[in-house]
C-alpha cells in the first residue's frame, strides 16, 4: 500500500501519501505497549485477602516476598496482582508493559516535553520486583503511580494453571478523577492511548497502543481520585454464569450484573473483595486494528449505554479503593 501510494501522482495521492507518513511517524515515535501488565492493591488483611484473591477470585497464589507483600498471577507472567498491608484499601500503583526497551526513550521524549517528572527505577528493585527496567510517574490527574516496564527473561519455569475460573489475562482498570477530561488528555497525547468510546462525559475507554482490546484504562469522572474496579478477563460466557452462583454460595457480594456492556461488547459480572474493591469478570471485548482503526464512538450518558441487559447497580460499586500518591522528585 504504501509503495503504491509512492507511485500515484495528483492531489489525492499527495494527500495519501502524506497521510500514511504521518501514520508511520506517529507509530515510530510515539510510546508502543504490550498490554497493561500488573495491579498492586493496598489491602486492609493480607492474609484475608490473598486468601479470597486465591480462593474465590481464582488467582494463582505466587509467593509471599520478605516486605510480607503476596505476588499473584492470572496468566504466564511473574505475576498480575500484587497485595500489600496498607490502610486504607484501594491502588498502589499499575504496571503497563513495554514493547522493548527502546520505547523508554520514546516515553522520556514525551514525559520530559510535557513537564512530566519521572524517576527510573534502580536496578536492585528491579531485580527484587522480576522486572528488567521501568520508569515511575505520578499521573496528574487522577494521582495513580504509572510504572512503565519491560518484563525480565526469566519465564522458561514458570506454569500457570487457572482454577475454577478460567481467568486469561489482567484485563483493564478503571481509575476516577474531578479533572477527567484532562486525564483523557494526557494518557492520549503524552502516554499515546487511544480512545475506543466514551459515554457522555462520564467515562471515556481507552486502550494502550497498539494493543488491540478495546481498553486497558478507563477514566470516570467521579468526586476524588479513586480506583473505580480492577477487571479479569475469562475464556469464555459460562465462566460468567458459574461465576455468579459460586461467588453467591461463597458469600461475595456481587454489585452488578450480569450484563453486556455496549461499548466493547464484553458481558460483565462485577464483585466485591474483602475490603468493598471492585473486581470485575468479563467475556469478550471488541479488538482493534493498529492501523485504520474505527473512529472512537459517544454513546448517550443513560443507563442503557453502560449494560443493554438492564441489571440494577449496587450503590457499593466503585465506592471503595483509596490511591496512595507517590513521590516522584
Amino acid at each position: 500500500m504504501i509503495c503504491a501510494a509512492a507511485r500515484a501522482n495528483g492531489p489525492k495521492a499527495s494527500e495519501l501519501r502524506f497521510s500514511l507518513l504521518r501514520t508511520l511517524l506517529e507509530v515510530f515515535q510515539m510510546t508502543r505497549y504490550r498490554k497493561l501488565g500488573y495491579v498492586e492493591l493496598n489491602v486492609e488483611s493480607i492474609a484475608r485477602s490473598a486468601t479470597f484473591y486465591r480462593d474465590v477470585a481464582g488467582l494463582q497464589h505466587v509467593r509471599q516476598r520478605q516486605d510480607g507483600s503476596v505476588l499473584l498471577r492470572c496468566d504466564m507472567d511473574a505475576y498480575s496482582v500484587v497485595l500489600h498491608e496498607k490502610a486504607p484499601a484501594g491502588l498502589k500503583c499499575v504496571g503497563l508493559m513495554l514493547e522493548d526497551a527502546s520505547q523508554f526513550e520514546a516515553l522520556h521524549v514525551q514525559l520530559r516535553e510535557h513537564g512530566t517528572a519521572y524517576k527510573e527505577l534502580s536496578a536492585s528493585e528491579c531485580k527484587l520486583r522480576q522486572i528488567a527496567r521501568a520508569t515511575r510517574i505520578t499521573e496528574p490527574n487522577t494521582q495513580a503511580t504509572l510504572e512503565f516496564y519491560i518484563p525480565a527473561d526469566d519465564a522458561s519455569d514458570r506454569t500457570f494453571q487457572p482454577t475454577h475460573t478460567r481467568i486469561q489475562r489482567l484485563g483493564h482498570i478503571v481509575l476516577g478523577t474531578q479533572r477527567s477530561s484532562e486525564a483523557v488528555v494526557f494518557f492520549r497525547d503524552v502516554l499515546n492511548f487511544r480512545v475506543s468510546d466514551s459515554i457522555g462525559e462520564t467515562v471515556t475507554f481507552m486502550r494502550p497502543y497498539p494493543n488491540p482490546f478495546h481498553h486497558g484504562i478507563g477514566v470516570v469522572r467521579s468526586g476524588h481520585p479513586m480506583l473505580h474496579h480492577v477487571n479479569f478477563m475469562v475464556t469464555e460466557i459460562d465462566d460468567i454464569g458459574r461465576a455468579l452462583h459460586r461467588l453467591r454460595a461463597q458469600g461475595a457480594a456481587i454489585v452488578h450484573g450480569p450484563g453486556r456492556h455496549p461499548t466493547s461488547g464484553s458481558v460483565f459480572l462485577y464483585f466485591l473483595d474483602p475490603d468493598g474493591i471492585t473486581l470485575e469478570y468479563s467475556f469478550g471485548m471488541e479488538e482493534f486494528l493498529e492501523i485504520h482503526a474505527r473512529e472512537p464512538r459517544v454513546l448517550p450518558a443513560a443507563p442503557e449505554s453502560i449494560d443493554s441487559w438492564g441489571a440494577t447497580r449496587d450503590p457499593r460499586m466503585g465506592s471503595v479503593g483509596e490511591i496512595e500518591v507517590a513521590t516522584i522528585a
